[in-house]
């Protein structure tokens, strides 16, 4: 199993931004507004609060979720966030999203092929359960749809990057 000594500084520290990642990339495709932002980024982390609890999740994964949990950990993900996302708007977070999520997929298979499909799973489940957190094109008091059309064509992207 491959663990933080396994990857540079910086490789282990795209590995701690993709879980926040996968989310962005779903919610820059079709911004929903404040609720759906929030409910949105809830998704997010209830998926590294899961991963905390379950004893079955790859080591990996757990590994990531862990550091992450640090404040240097935190740190470390946030830091990168700002360096690669400041200033860019919905379009631009999403293209630049999927295309980290194509460098994690690559890392994974070169530097860690037995924890890669594991970990590229668990971050499209967390693009997906971002989709569904909130419905698209509705009113605070119902309607519209659970997965727009760009979310869906988003997920689509990213199933490509992360090579699924």
């Amino acid at each position: 199993m491959a663990d933080k000594t396994s990857f540079t500084k910086d490789e282990w520290t795209l590995l701690l931004k993709s879980p926040m990642i996968a989310g962005m990339a779903v919610t820059a495709a079709d911004p929903s507004g404040l609720w759906g932002l929030l409910k949105e980024s809830f998704a997010g982390g209830a998926a590294l609060t899961k991963v905390a609890t379950d004893s079955n999740a790859n080591g990996l994964v757990k590994a990531v979720v862990a550091d992450f949990s640090t404040s240097e950990g935190r740190s470390a993900a946030r830091d990168g966030l700002k360096e690669e996302f400041s200033g860019a708007k919905p379009a631009d977070i999403k293209t630049k999203s999927v295309e980290s999520l194509r460098e994690v997929s690559a890392l994974l298979s070169a530097k860690a092929p037995g924890d890669a499909a594991a970990f590229k799973g668990w971050l499209q489940q967390i693009s997906q359960s971002t989709a569904e957190a909130a419905s698209e094109g509705g009113s605070l008091f119902g309607g519209g749809v659970q997965v727009s059309a760009a979310e869906k064509a988003t997920l689509g992207e990213i199933s490509g990057a992360l090579g699924a």
